[in-house]
């Protein structure tokens, strides 16, 4: 009788583990589809807030930076790859995205290497690897 009831709770304890992994997995999926969202309507000040609060105090987002970003307008995104560490904590995305000048009308692609945290006391997903560099490669 007592292992089973060992069992029981052995079980139950690890579904309740699975269940929170799924639902930090689902956080995940709709936190990148609303950045995704943000990004294409070049809402870069929006997608800002994503930025990890504890990065804002030693590596904040510059007006410079939000002033290069503001010269483009996405033409495109595209998901190339996703990963999520074992312990559910820690997501990596790569992503295509088309830019093109508002000035020179010229485009560029550039690939955004994304890294997110995930916060169990805000219980949310924050963006480690800062806004989309529109100045790589140049």
């Amino acid at each position: 009788m007592r292992f089973a009831l060992r069992l029981g709770l052995v079980l139950m304890v690890l579904t309740c583990a699975g269940c929170a992994t799924r639902q930090r997995a689902s956080q995940l999926d709709e936190t990148l589809t609303n950045y995704a969202a943000l990004i294409r309507w070049n809402e870069f000040a929006a997608a800002s807030d994503y930025y990890d609060p504890e990065l804002r105090e030693t590596d904040p987002i510059t007006r410079l930076d939000m002033e290069r970003l503001e010269q483009f307008r996405v033409a495109g995104y595209d998901e190339r790859s996703q990963s999520i560490s074992p312990d559910g904590n820690r997501a990596t995305q790569s992503v295509e995205i088309r830019l093109y000048n508002v000035h020179t009308m010229a485009e560029r692609v550039i690939v955004d290497h994304q890294v997110w945290r995930y916060d169990p006391d805000a219980k949310r997903w924050w963006l480690t690897s800062g806004l989309p560099d529109v100045t790589a490669g140049h």
